[in-house]
Order: structure tokens, then C-alpha cells, then sequence
């Protein structure tokens, strides 16, 4: 089973990219492939844009890593309440091409912030649009208190009810791999 995992930020330090690493972790014998959305930069998106250059190699390479895949794991960073930059410019340009970017494919959300609100905002809304965009939605968990309940040497939740509910989503999502919906 391929799980690609990412968290949708663009900083070299993610919360959300480590989040989604070590959820993904928790899957028994899965090949996990951690993707970085550096590796995707793209211009501003725009339809003057598009018109001038079509549709960019790296786009249609996310694209195929989420085609490649088994599973999907996203976590969710929160900047004022909504999508990245990064993310959100990634997804406006995967979409053009296939707007069922997920490929109905089984997927966790995830999302956490150093807060107590966890990224729950961002999170409440990616599951709000995830049926329009390919997102065979297995679970969606926020973790708030990133800092408090990750420690950064060991790349590990260290709060119990956390791994808790972490493992119950990505039980989830393996016993959901292969299964038509």
C-alpha cells in the first residue's frame, strides 16, 4: 500500500508536513512517500497566466504523486483562517487540470497549529469542499498544541489520546485502500 503524505505549507520547518509524516507512520507495512510543496512552486495562478503558459509540468506532476498513490494523508497549516498561499495556488492550478485533484482516492485530514484551536478552521473548511474536488474522505482530525504534544527529536505525538485518535484515522484509511466507493 502507497500513502503519499504532505502537509500543505511551504515552510522548511512544517508542523503539518511532520504532522502528516508521523500520522502516516502509524500504517503497518505502507510505503510512505512524504511529498514537500516546494518541490511544486508555480507562479500566481491566474487565468491570464494559464492562457500564457497552459498547464505546468509541476502541477501535473502532483497530480500524478496523488495518482501513484494508495491513500492520501494532507495536514492542514492555517494562515487566518484559511488555506496557504503555497497550497491553495497549487490546488487552483492541479484543479484546472483534473478538478477531481484527490482522484477519489482515500484520504485523511489532518491540520494543527502551536494554538488550542488546532487549525480548525482550515480544516472545517477542506471538508466542506472535499466532495467537489475528489476527496474520498476517510477521517479528519485536528491536533491543537503542536508544540506541547510533538516532540521534535523523536518526530513523535507524545500525548496518548492523541496517538489515540491519530491511529483510529489511519486504521481507517488502510481498511478503506482498494475498497470502491
Amino acid at each position: 500500500m502507497k500513502i503519499i503524505a504532505f502537509g500543505a505549507s511551504n515552510s522548511t520547518k512544517s508542523i503539518n508536513k511532520a504532522l502528516a509524516a508521523y500520522a502516516s507512520s502509524l500504517i503497518p507495512g505502507a510505503e510512505v512517500e512524504v511529498m514537500d510543496l516546494n518541490d511544486f512552486e508555480l507562479p500566481l495562478f491566474s487565468e491570464d497566466k494559464e492562457s500564457q503558459i497552459g498547464q505546468p509540468q509541476a502541477a501535473k506532476d502532483f497530480l500524478e504523486k496523488i495518482r501513484s498513490a494508495d491513500g492520501v494523508v494532507v495536514s492542514f497549516a492555517e494562515h487566518n483562517g484559511s488555506y496557504t498561499a503555497a497550497y491553495k495556488n497549487l490546488f487552483d492550478w492541479a484543479s484546472r487540470i483534473e478538478q477531481q485533484v484527490y482522484q477519489n482516492k482515500p484520504t485523511v485530514f489532518l491540520a494543527t497549529s502551536p494554538g488550542a484551536g488546532g487549525a480548525s478552521s482550515v480544516l472545517t473548511g477542506a471538508k466542506g469542499s472535499a466532495p467537489f474536488f475528489g476527496v474520498d474522505l476517510q477521517d479528519a482530525v485536528s491536533v491543537p498544541s503542536f508544540y506541547d504534544v510533538f516532540d521534535a527529536k523523536t518526530g513523535e505525538v507524545t500525548e496518548p489520546s492523541i496517538v489515540d485518535r491519530l491511529q483510529i484515522a489511519m486504521n481507517t484509511l488502510a481498511e478503506n485502500v482498494g475498497v470502491a466507493k
